[in-house]
């Protein structure tokens, strides 16, 4: 059974109407009294609860009463209901433990998605995690690790999968966050759908809606045709946000209203489009700190995670190297057609020794020029340590003296050269930098440095 709690009856109404068309049971209450009485006599499946009441328009009525559903049984989920202008209001809420908010007027696609994810998150249990069970229940292939917490999540992305709800991937640079993200689309009902991924790092605040949202002819001097935003491309299937924390404030609220209010207009558009898409959003960094000091949005934050999932760095699951590399080294030797390529047992116990900050992909670079600098087919101790040293020595060498250039004058030095050594296509020199190619277009419009666009 589903309670709905609202001092207005048009919208208990309305509400129980699109709940029963879907097939649940549901129940009403016009006030606090009413819901109490009701949690004493049943425990309700989940709660739908407004928290603005006709005759209390502040929310603290709202608030008191989450507060004693809480205290009653906390189990019990509680999704809110309020205005956009209160926002602030339903943030406090997810604070006291609410699942999830809806803001009026409601999408009904979206209310319905909200509780079937939740109902279906708390039906569910978590099972020991079982690398063989996993791969007959779920598609893993491209993760690699047997690891117990790597296990524990692989279980929890099986589960959550087949729901929409949003997830925030977190964990270090390197840790595997966009190949969880592709797992949770893959093992989704949207799998057949596009999967896209936007680098929100290297997108700037005055590309950000033409970006993600696409533009129309005329929207802009340079807009000499109709563009399809990332949203739109998503259609139906899943947009993977990476670098979520990178996002600027002004961006950040217009990202919210889509997340809010499922619908976008182009830029340059007046008619609104809908957005049918799951959002995945990945970040390295501490969205709570920056929360707390004000960069990244309380609202924003509370809407993106209503599912989180925290990888853990490659120090942490040490077990997991020799594996990794092992995995890399299958790869490799058909690449570069050495099928007697392998790893020796020292060498494996080696590498579990390696700090890598970098995590995975630290490793599969090691793995990678070893292979490629190494004359013999059995990699050993010394071709790593030989190869690594030899790297850190070269960079060395090539590092001026501190203070000899500024950061900038360096970055650009080293833009020149690549730009150089690739002829100039974008691409390969972004690839190259580390960086995406709207990164690099704005560091090359920054110093002032010519190029061709690519076509």
């Amino acid at each position: 059974m589903i309670l709905i709690v609202d001092d207005d009856l048009a919208i208990r109404t309305s509400l129980a109407l699109l709940l029963k068309k879907e097939g649940f049971s549901v129940r009403g209450a016009a006030s606090p009294e009413d819901t109490i009485e009701i949690l004493n006599k049943e425990t309700p499946e989940l709660i739908l609860l407004d928290l603005n009441f006709s005759i209390e328009t502040s929310g603290d009525e709202g608030m008191t009463l989450l507060t004693k559903i809480r205290k009653i049984n906390a189990a019990i989920p509680v999704i809110l209901i309020t205005g956009w202008g209160t926002i602030d209001l339903a943030v406090k809420g997810m604070k006291e433990g609410a699942r999830d908010f809806i803001t009026k007027p409601w999408q009904n696609d979206y209310l319905l998605q909200s509780v079937k994810t939740i109902l279906n998150l708390a039906q569910q249990t978590p099972q020991s995690a079982n690398r063989r069970k996993l791969e007959q229940t779920y598609h893993f292939e491209n993760i690699v690790g047997d690891d117990r917490k790597l296990l524990e999540i692989l279980e929890t992305v099986g589960r959550i999968s087949a729901t929409d709800a949003p997830v925030l991937v977190t964990g270090e640079s390197g840790t595997g966050k966009e190949l969880i993200a592709e797992a949770i689309h893959s093992n989704s009902k949207r799998k057949t759908k596009p999967f896209i991924k936007v680098n929100l790092g290297g997108i700037s605040s005055s590309l950000f809606e033409s970006e993600l949202f696409g533009h129309v002819k005329g929207a802009f001097t340079d807009a000499k045709a109709d563009r399809i935003g990332r949203f739109e491309m998503a259609h139906q299937g899943t947009i993977f946000l990476d670098e979520i924390g990178e996002l600027d404030l002004s961006s950040q609220v217009k990202l919210l209203r889509v997340l809010q209010e499922r619908t976008f207009e182009p830029l340059g558009s007046s008619k609104s489009r809908k957005a049918d898409v799951r959002i995945i959003c990945a970040t390295n960094r501490n969205l709570e700190e920056m929360v707390t000091d004000g960069s990244f949005r309380e609202d924003l934050f509370y809407r993106i995670n209503l599912i989180t999932v925290k990888l853990p760095s490659l120090r942490e699951r040490p077990g997991d190297i020799p594996v990794l590399a092992e995995f890399f080294v299958n790869n490799l030797k058909l690449i570069y057609q050495r099928p007697e390529l392998k790893l020796s047992q020292p060498a494996l116990k080696w590498l579990k020794t390696l700090t890598l900050q970098g995590n995975i992909r630290q490793l599969k670079n090691i793995v990678e020029r070893t292979v490629l600098l190494s004359v013999g087919d059995i990699l050993d101790v010394e071709d790593f340590k030989k190869h690594i040293d030899n790297s850190q020595s070269s960079v060395k060498s090539t590092l001026p003296e501190v203070g000899a250039l500024t950061l900038e004058e360096m970055e650009y030095q080293m833009i020149i050269r690549a730009m150089e050594f690739h002829q100039q296509k974008i691409s390969k020199v972004a690839r190259s930098l580390g960086i995406t190619r709207f990164a690099l277009y704005r560091r090359l419009e920054k110093y002032g440095i010519s190029y061709e666009s690519e076509s």
